[in-house]
């Protein structure tokens, strides 16, 4: 196990990678490099061992080689007879892959047979006991050949000692040598026999690794997409009772800031309605109260202030009734309503006929277009709020009938699309600038300073079809006006 002090290097160089401070990749690399260096390691030692076993069988062959030679070769007297024929020096060398290389000397050093350039032991000048062989690796000049490299060989030196009882008694050398080519073959052969099923098993391992941190990972991802996919404004408690209890803790967290949320929005609400309810009563009496003086004054100043008044005052009115119906739009206040089947031809055509005394009154030609496109309307029925959908439908023909002058002509008009309802209300007015279409949606914002709008309608609009699976949009007529068009889900 790496100690977080030694492997901080390894930390940083992981988040230093492309996309290493994800979670996926950070976890596969931590589990990853570890087996790395462990088969790195591996395959070293497998090398090594393997070095070792080609050796002990070929030291063993070398050693069996030499004694045999020495046998050939028998003390007689103070000196040595040589019994080794040319059939057995053609059976040595008979294999040119695998040729035996062989030198007898005695004393060590003084050659009587075979090749004069063996390398001598590495420490020739120590005294050896009879019997005892030493086994190393040098190398071979080639005889005829000089551009050829050395020729890398195993050798085994056997030392034994002859002489009668009457002289002094003598060392001889026995030195038989094999390539290093075979050997090393061989190391390679076990090196690649048990290295390749271990990379395998690796890669394997890897596989199976990278399966268990996606299945791992699979409640983060199943979390993060719970909360990629709400609305801003859903703070309902996320579910993952499924999930590790790590990330049931997490999932506990954030509905417990949910919750949180949700609470101080629904006492901003609850303080906005409450204070809207308290000023409707008193506004109301105000404007009583101001159109009674109107009739009474005689003076004009004093008839311009109250006009003033009034003007003031039925302002006000107006914005707490639009935040009364904002208030009534939000999720929490509509999901507390029933829904039912709402028939957007009778809504509209009703709504329509209510506003015609305020349309004349300000010189407005306000009318139902009750067959588009030559077609006979059908019903249009919707699943929603009717209250809601009516005040949606209020606040674009209020727009209309308030910012266009007189002697326009504002239309309702509705339109049947398969599995959609468009609910349009277009005017010949002064209309509203396209790069405004999409900021007059925002709370408080006007596209102009004329009229006693409050900058809520387009909002309020906004709010209550989205509740009901819907959009809202804007479109420039010409030569001017505007088209707000609702577009609704059929039942």
């Amino acid at each position: 196990m790496l100690h977080r002090p030694h492997a901080a290097w390894l930390y940083r160089w992981v988040e230093a990678l492309p996309g290493g401070r994800s979670l996926r990749r950070q976890l596969l690399l931590w589990v990853l490099l570890p087996q790395l260096v462990l088969w790195l390691a591996g395959a070293l030692f497998t090398y090594k061992l393997a070095a070792r076993y080609a050796n002990e069988v070929i030291d063993a062959s070398l050693s069996q080689a030499s004694r045999a030679l020495a046998r050939q070769v028998k003390p007689m007297g103070n000196g040595l007879f040589i019994d080794f024929p040319r059939a057995a020096q053609d059976v040595l060398e008979a294999d040119p892959s695998d040729r035996l290389l062989y030198t007898v000397s005695a004393p060590p050093g003084e050659f009587i047979l075979g090749n004069r350039n063996l390398p001598p032991p590495p420490d020739s000048n120590k005294a050896h006991q009879p019997g005892e062989t030493v086994f190393y690796d040098g190398q071979v000049a080639p005889q005829n050949h000089a551009d050829e490299p050395p020729q890398r060989v195993r050798v085994s030196a056997l030392y034994l000692s002859y002489g009668d009882e009457n002289g002094p008694m003598q060392t001889m050398l026995v030195q038989v040598a094999r390539s290093s080519a075979n050997r090393e073959e061989l190391t390679r052969r076990i090196l690649v026999d048990t290295v390749l099923p271990l990379s395998g098993l690796m890669l394997l391992m890897t596989m199976i690794v990278w399966a268990g941190i996606r299945a791992g990972l699979a409640p983060l991802a199943r979390l993060r997409s719970l909360v990629e996919g709400r609305a801003p404004n859903d703070l309902t408690p996320i579910e993952l009772e499924a999930a590790p209890g790590e990330v049931r803790a997490l999932a506990q967290a954030i509905n417990d800031l949910l919750g949180a949320v949700q609470h101080n929005v629904g006492a901003q609400k609850r303080f906005i309605s409450d204070a809207a309810h308290q000023l409707r009563t008193p506004l109301a009496g105000l404007k009583s109260q101001t159109e009674l003086a109107l009739k009474d004054a005689t003076d004009p100043a004093l008839q311009a202030r109250l006009q003033r008044v009034h003007e003031s005052a039925t302002r006000s009115a107006h914005l707490v009734n639009q935040l009364l119906t904002l208030a009534r739009a939000e999720p929490e206040s509509a999901g507390r309503q029933d829904r039912s089947r709402v028939d957007l031809t009778r809504l509209a055509r009703e709504l329509t006929a209510e506003l015609v005394p305020r349309a004349r009154q300000a010189g407005i030609d306000l009318g139902f277009d009750d067959a588009a496109d030559g077609d006979v309307l059908l019903p249009c029925e919707v699943a929603g709020i009717g209250l809601l959908l009516r005040e949606a439908l209020m606040n674009v023909i209020d727009n209309a009938l308030r910012y266009c002058e007189r002697g326009a002509e504002v239309t309702v008009r509705l339109r049947r699309q398969p599995h959609r309802a468009w609910l349009e209300v277009l005017d010949n007015g002064p209309g509203i600038p396209p790069e405004q279409h999409e900021a007059v949606f925002e709370r408080f914002v006007r596209a102009t300073h004329l009229g006693t709008g409050c900058g809520l309608g387009l909002a309020i609009v906004r709010e209550i079809v989205e509740r009901h699976q819907g959009s809202v949009t804007l479109h420039s007529l010409q030569p001017h006006g505007l088209m707000v068009r609702i577009d609704l889900p059929l039942v």
